[in-house]
């Protein structure tokens, strides 16, 4: 920041021209412009913080003169301006109170607010995920799920998208651990996949068929890691595994969107987890590996260190 600007009598300034004056009324679309333009030139010299709060000072004034999309940007800006505040703290390893962080969390919200109350609940969905990928971003998973979830029901009319949207609660929680929580949203999701994304023959077509896929190869994982007993299994979960037994002829939906190597590789696995076969199971890996995305990678991989000393603590 140029040490002989004085930026703070610049907002005082402005802030003092939008006061209530006797048979004056302020200028409010010109304070709007004025906050936005030294929002902007703090930001050129590196302040975001202090562009954040111009950006707020221009949604009060965009909010007192019903502008709702002037609002909405100018509380998203300041918003990103906080989280651009927070990312530098954190690279620096600066000790703060995260501030900033709480600051960017409470503008999303608002700007959420005013969306939804326009009726705007795409957009809405949207800033929901732009927020839970910037706390998940902080290592914040557990409070990312709730903006997921959120995004989740607010596109519940657009099934792919709060299909995705689900996918990035079930995520959260395998990244939390919380591998029971991720496996029910992940049957919940097949379950809208097959209803939402049907064809007449009932069978899911394009992208639906190649997410209910993917969620089904996490969910045979998540299995083979919880071990759930024959007496605590849920009989959708039982369900699934059934499908891969040696005896099973079923063709489900789900299997019928696996590529028959993949559905011949998943079979192996659940053998070889039910026979406790870890050689098998390394082997196996190694044929996985390219077939598999990263987190379904890493699962398998957890699997096999279980496998190789069992704690208990992933069993339920």
């Amino acid at each position: 920041m140029e040490r002989d600007a004085d930026y703070l009598g610049r907002y005082r300034n402005i802030s003092n021209k939008l006061k209530k004056r006797f048979l004056k009324k302020p200028n409010v679309a010109e304070g709007s412009e004025q906050f936005a333009s030294l929002a902007k030139t703090f930001r050129q010299q590196e302040c975001p913080q202090y562009s954040g709060f111009c950006c707020l000072a221009q949604a009060r004034c965009e909010h007192t003169l019903s502008s709702a999309a002037g609002e909405t940007q100018a509380l998203t800006e300041a918003a990103r301006n906080f989280l651009e505040a927070e990312n530098d703290n954190s690279e620096l390893h600066c000790p703060s109170f995260e501030e900033h962080l709480v600051a960017a969390v409470n503008c999303y919200g608002h700007a959420i607010r005013v969306h939804i109350e326009n009726k705007q609940s795409a957009l809405a969905a949207a800033l929901c995920l732009e927020l839970g990928d910037a706390l998940r971003k902080f290592g914040k998973q557990s409070e990312a799920i709730a903006h997921y979830q959120r995004a989740a029901e607010l596109q519940f009319q657009n099934p792919l998208d709060s299909l995705t949207s689900m996918g990035y609660v079930a995520s959260c929680k395998i990244e939390t651990g919380d591998y029971d929580g991720a496996l029910t949203v992940l049957t919940e999701m097949a379950y809208l996949a097959q209803e939402r994304g049907g064809s007449s023959s009932g069978r899911p077509l394009g992208a639906f068929c190649d997410i209910l896929a993917r969620f089904e190869v996490t969910r045979v994982l998540l299995l083979m890691l919880l071990q759930p007993t024959p007496q605590r299994i849920r009989p959708e979960h039982a369900q699934t595994l059934e499908k891969y037994a040696w005896e099973s002829h079923e063709d489900t939906e789900s299997v019928q969107c696996i590529s028959e190597d993949l559905f011949l590789l998943l079979q192996s696995v659940v053998m070889a987890c039910q026979s406790r076969d870890l050689e098998a199971l390394k082997s196996l890996q190694v044929e996985l590996w390219p077939l598999l995305s990263a987190e379904q990678n890493q699962l398998l991989h957890q699997v096999i260190a279980e496998l190789s000393s069992p704690t208990g603590a992933a069993a339920s």
